[in-house]
């Protein structure tokens, strides 16, 4: 980790502390396939999503990301899939993952291309759950059985 990282997690763990709120997106295209984004920095597989800005719903933070970096629109949304709490879930820093599904539309592509190496759409049974960053295996997991809650 270098030194700016370090000094920032100082400074949020003993100035600020207080959680950061992200929204990750369960993305499914028309066909049923996730749309997934590969990792820059860890080169591992997550769902597109981020920090909310100020002044942004869960809704607004879940399309702008998801447009950022992957070019899709969000055409509908689904449902709350959870909100995951846990202090370690995100390595970087403590923030609170509200996850939710929607349809999207458009063509997948890296437009973020300082965070996304890549964007793939898989099908449902072929999810790489053993390789995806933060708490997102969990997430998935509790889309796919229906599961709907706080964790």
């Amino acid at each position: 980790m270098n030194g700016f990282w370090r000094i920032l997690r100082f400074f949020l763990k003993h100035v600020w502390r207080h959680p950061f709120v992200a929204v990750s997106v369960i993305a499914l295209t028309a066909g049923d396939r996730l749309v997934l984004i590969q990792r820059r920095d860890t080169g591992q597989w997550s769902l597109p999503g981020g920090m909310m800005d100020w002044g942004e719903t869960i809704l607004d933070t879940g399309a702008r990301e998801l447009a950022e970096e992957t070019g899709l629109r969000l055409k509908s949304f689904e449902g709350l899939v959870g909100v995951y709490s846990h202090p370690k879930r995100d390595p970087r820093v403590h923030a609170v993952c509200i996850a939710i599904a929607a349809r999207v539309v458009g063509k997948p592509q890296v437009l973020d291309v300082k965070e996304v190496r890549a964007v793939r759409t898989f099908p449902l049974n072929e999810l790489p759950l053993g390789d995806l960053a933060h708490d997102h295996a969990q997430q998935l997991q509790d889309y796919l059985s229906g599961h709907v809650g706080l964790t």
